[in-house]
């Protein structure tokens, strides 16, 4: 399995065919996060919610999984009650 690597695939983009030559070194990358929350409404078995939102808590940092530079990445989030 390969590791993605987006500052190097984009490095790799021919400038004829997008608006001219990237600046990868001033580039700026968005990621979007969303956290979960427990509500109010019972929509599951009681003890499901909590599981399901502590293994949402162990996925990957995306920045780091797509080889973004940290101080370069803004991460915008969003809270969904379940």
């Amino acid at each position: 399995m390969e590791t993605p690597d987006v500052p190097g695939a984009l490095a790799l983009v021919d400038p004829a065919r997008t608006e001219g030559r990237l600046e990868l070194d001033q580039a700026s990358y968005f990621l979007s996060k969303i956290e979960l929350r427990r509500g109010q409404a019972p929509t599951t078995a009681p003890w499901r919610t909590p599981l399901f939102i502590a293994t949402s808590y162990i996925t990957a940092d995306a920045a780091e999984y797509f080889g973004l530079p940290r101080n370069r990445t803004v991460i915008m989030g969003s809270h969904i009650e379940v």
